[in-house]
């Protein structure tokens, strides 16, 4: 499987997860998890549509301290169990229309994640980078490493 990432319009994080594979994969991909860590610190998530399947759509509602909220929702392009989750996704009325590849390689007890978020354009990708995609998506996967250690 050959995974389109043109460097120069992609994001990347990398975590090492203190979970083995199985455990960090039921965190991505069951609603009930994915409530418990997703969005960066302090927000609140509600699971407004999850249809885990390759053309599935997902739709996330994240309220934020002061009461705002705002929706985030895609469509999942590919899911090969283990090994990678790929969709589009929305962030409105942040980022639209770009894609988040997250990859996964377990390592003994611990599972290797890479994640990107592959832009149409450099330029969008530069401004997403300014507008804080690594703190923003840092605190994101701190909550989802605390999730899945405890």
């Amino acid at each position: 499987m050959k995974i389109d990432n043109p460097k120069n319009r992609t994001l990347t994080l990398e975590r090492t997860l203190n979970a083995p594979i199985s455990l960090v994969w039921e965190a991505w991909t069951q609603p009930e998890h994915i409530a418990q860590w997703w969005g960066p610190k302090g927000m609140q998530t509600k699971i407004l549509e999850h249809d885990f399947r390759e053309g599935g759509q997902w739709k996330y509602a994240m309220t934020m301290p002061d009461g705002n909220e705002f929706i985030a929702d895609g469509v999942y392009k590919t899911i090969v169990k283990h090994e990678c989750i790929i969709s589009s996704a929305n962030f409105k009325p942040m980022t639209e229309g770009v894609e988040i590849q997250a990859l996964f390689k377990s390592e003994g007890d611990t599972t290797h994640m890479t994640f990107n978020c592959v832009h149409d354009t450099e330029e969008y990708c530069k401004q997403q980078e300014q507008m804080g995609f690594y703190n923003g998506w840092g605190s994101v996967f701190d909550r989802l490493a605390e999730f899945v250690a405890s």
